[in-house]
């Protein structure tokens, strides 16, 4: 499998860019981003996410939604929002999210 950035899709679409630095506590993180990546996933206006971390530990994930209503679905599912009370408990120094209507997408792959 290649790795391959989220493809463009067509405007106007909802990103949702989350930026943070962890804690030590890795204490059921893996088990809860698991489960959020499978709530989220069943968001039929869930287009997609791409996540990277640096080695100095800054995280940044971006969302993709087809419009504000499905990210506002997302926003307030319970068990998100118990992972995100936990997140700035435990899993979080400091994070922000940024939230914006893309206006403009397009894409590139090299064939072969």
């Amino acid at each position: 499998m290649s790795i391959q950035p989220v493809q463009a899709f067509q405007p106007p679409y909802v990103m949702a860019v989350f930026s943070n630095v962890r804690t030590p506590d890795e204490s059921g993180y893996p088990e809860t981003n698991a489960r959020m990546q499978e709530i989220v996933g069943a968001n039929p206006g869930f287009l997609g996410y791409e996540s990277a971390r640096t080695p100095g530990g800054l995280g940044i994930t971006v969302a993709y939604f087809r419009d504000h209503a499905s990210l506002d679905v997302w926003r307030r599912d319970m068990e998100h929002q118990a992972a995100m009370a936990r997140g700035r408990a435990h899993w979080y120094e400091s994070y922000t999210l940024h939230v914006a209507t893309v206006e403009r997408s397009h894409g590139f792959a090299r064939n072969g």
